[in-house]
């Protein structure tokens, strides 16, 4: 069966997992990049080599260019990369020659970064074996097949307080008064009541209840009967039907790759939850931890010697 994971949220969770990954790394999980010059060096700085897939991979992860696209040293942002890389392994060297490195809280920073990086080359191994031009056309295919069953309509309708006055208004309406005007005369909605009751074009789907399924039964041209809502009673009319033209394949490209990479990665994930040993401790059992170190560890006063009396 299709499903439109544009109206599932997964493209929001899908977000939030790579941004997961991505926090404090330059490295895009699925920008997997095949240099023209690979293993090339584009730079030595005090000795130690920046290679030019290093520099297209800040290009990738800065923006400047897309993933996959053409890139060599004549492009106009391959300098500004080269630049960025170069002062980033500068920073580097001298928070090594500081000893920076060596500060307990420096090496689980560290440790964390490198955590992310091999979870990033994971990814990237799961989207290249993965996310190919066959799936993501495969995919975009079923997304039109949907867009062509969400139809938009032109509605417009009247609220009003009680099932006698819904009543009332469509028999009005059964002996011919325009719909606008009795919108206009009796409709409660003062959003649309001066526009006639028209709510413009929209997706039945993205309605509260009933209102999809009332559109469904009513006919273009023709209104439906009095239905009750939690705003009140209501009486529709369907003005006009279109379908919505789909977005193209290089427009819907990126939800469709970060789709594919988020279904890649709930996989795995699930699959190592599933045989992992995970202890997670109470928060409450970490704050009494804390407590109990503190009451241990001596005062300041008591380590500091009494002057004798003179």
């Amino acid at each position: 069966m299709l499903e439109n994971f544009r109206s599932m949220g997964v493209v929001i969770a899908a977000t939030a997992i790579l941004a997961g990954l991505t926090a404090c790394d330059s490295e895009p999980p699925i920008a997997t990049v095949t240099s023209t010059y690979e293993g090339e060096t584009a730079a030595i700085v005090n000795g130690e080599p920046i290679y030019f897939s290093d520099v297209e991979l800040e290009a990738v992860a800065q923006g400047q260019i897309e993933p996959g696209s053409e890139f060599t040293t004549s492009h106009p942002e391959y300098h500004q990369a080269l630049e960025q890389l170069i002062d980033q392994r500068l920073l580097a060297q001298e928070a090594l020659a500081r000893g920076l490195d060596q500060d307990p809280a420096a090496r689980r920073r560290l440790e964390s970064g490198r955590e992310r990086l091999l979870g990033n080359i994971l990814v990237e191994s799961l989207v290249a074996g993965e996310v190919t031009e066959d799936a993501i056309d495969l995919m975009y295919e079923e997304q039109v097949k949907l867009q062509q069953l969400d139809d938009e309509v032109r509605v417009r309708f009247i609220l009003v307080e009680t099932s006698d006055a819904a009543n009332a208004i469509q028999a009005e309406l059964t002996d011919g008064r325009d719909f606008a005007e009795a919108a206009l005369a009796h409709s409660t909605d003062t959003s649309t009541r001066l526009d006639g009751g028209d709510l413009g074009w929209v997706n039945p789907n993205e309605l509260a209840d009933p209102f999809p399924a009332i559109i469904g039964d009513t006919q273009t041209g023709s209104f439906s009967g009095p239905f009750e809502t939690s705003r009140g009673w209501n009486i529709l009319k369907v003005d006009e039907r279109r379908t919505k033209p789909p977005k193209t394949k290089a427009e819907m490209r990126p939800e469709i790759i970060t789709f594919l990479t988020f279904t890649q990665i709930s996989d795995i994930l699930r699959e190592l939850r599933n045989s992992a040993d995970i202890q997670q401790r109470d928060p409450s059992e970490l704050l009494q931890d804390r407590e109990t170190a503190s009451e241990s560890s001596p005062s300041d006063d008591a380590s500091v010697p009494e002057t004798p009396e003179e």
